[in-house]
């Protein structure tokens, strides 16, 4: 019986990370395609299309490249699984932070599968495009991407598809990661999660799971009569960058009517003006949490939602 031959080696790391999944692939020109995607991927490509990756590989065109990816007999849920229960055991049960963000992509036409005119959280406004809730994970300082599912708008369901609202998307992630044996001590998440409380907030009360959620200025609550709402002090806290630099910035807790689990804080730049661009509203599950914590978390699950964009800049660039 003729052995087949080894894979090509292409960077060290690289071919150390994708060893532990090449019992998915049955085939050595598989596996190389798997191993090259990779390459292209962390490499410093502007444009991360298949040709260009396809060059900076050596090879002599991107046909086998996309013949990985459209023909290729290999199984995607499979990797996905497989790729969270190595996750899990470097983790060996030690807990995380979950961030519920999204991402979008812009794109030409409508022959892509649920584009739609809409909006796009990390271009910050109304593109044509696609757009999919994710859940990253926080682990000592690192964050790495776990779940997510592509967002189906009403008007592109295909048949079988069933509508859910992104919450309802990012409710189903976070029940599929606890059911894995994911343990996260804290979620975070912006102000359409933060809104949501049948499809998402009560899941999370399901779980027992602390959180943080940013919310509207204008989030609904019930005073009992004769109970008002009290703005204690301004905290001052310093506010650090993924590049290092820092801000000051300021906090302070709003009481409506009686303190309760549920604990609301207002954030900003700057506490005479409040100016709309830089002040938010945030409300918190976490016993025994310090202002400064308040904002230091909040502050983490945008800096990794801008560092998220960056980095997907360069991915969907490539595939417009």
């Amino acid at each position: 019986m003729v052995q087949p031959r080894p894979a090509a080696p292409t960077v060290k790391f690289v071919d150390e990370y994708c060893q532990w999944y090449k019992s998915l692939f049955s085939d050595v020109r598989s596996f190389e395609a798997f191993k090259y995607l990779h390459v292209g991927c962390v490499s410093d490509l502007k444009r991360k299309t298949l040709p260009e990756i396809a060059k900076i590989v050596g090879l002599d065109n991107q046909q086998g490249l996309h013949h990985f990816l459209t023909s290729s007999p290999w199984d995607i849920e499979k990797l996905r699984i497989l790729r969270l229960e190595l996750i899990l055991q470097v983790l060996k049960g030690r807990p995380i932070i979950l961030i519920i963000d999204e991402t979008g992509d812009k794109k030409k036409g409508n022959k892509t599968d649920y584009v739609k005119r809409q909006y796009i959280g990390n271009l910050g406004k109304v593109e044509n495009g696609i757009v999919a809730v994710t859940a990253y994970g926080v682990f000592c300082g690192m964050t790495f991407p776990l779940l997510f599912e592509v967002y189906k708008p009403r008007e592109r369901l295909k048949p079988g598809d069933k509508y859910r609202t992104k919450p309802e998307i990012a409710a189903i992630l976070m029940r599929k990661l606890e059911s894995m044996g994911f343990n996260f001590n804290l979620v975070l998440a912006d102000s359409l999660y933060g809104e949501s409380g049948k499809n998402f907030i009560t899941v999370l009360d399901e779980f027992k799971k602390n959180y943080i959620v940013a919310i509207r200025s204008n989030h609904s609550l019930k005073l009992l009569p004769r109970q008002h709402t009290q703005y204690l002090k301004w905290h001052k806290f310093k506010r650090v960058f993924s590049d290092l630099s820092s801000e000051n910035r300021f906090i302070r807790e709003i009481i409506h009517g009686k303190r309760s689990e549920n604990r609301y804080w207002q954030i900003t730049t700057d506490r005479e003006k409040l100016p709309g661009n830089t002040t938010w509203y945030v409300m918190s599950r976490y016993p025994d949490l310090t202002p400064r914590d308040v904002g230091n978390f909040y502050g983490l699950r945008t800096r990794v939602s801008a560092s998220q964009t960056l980095l997907t800049r360069g991915l969907t660039r490539g595939r417009r």
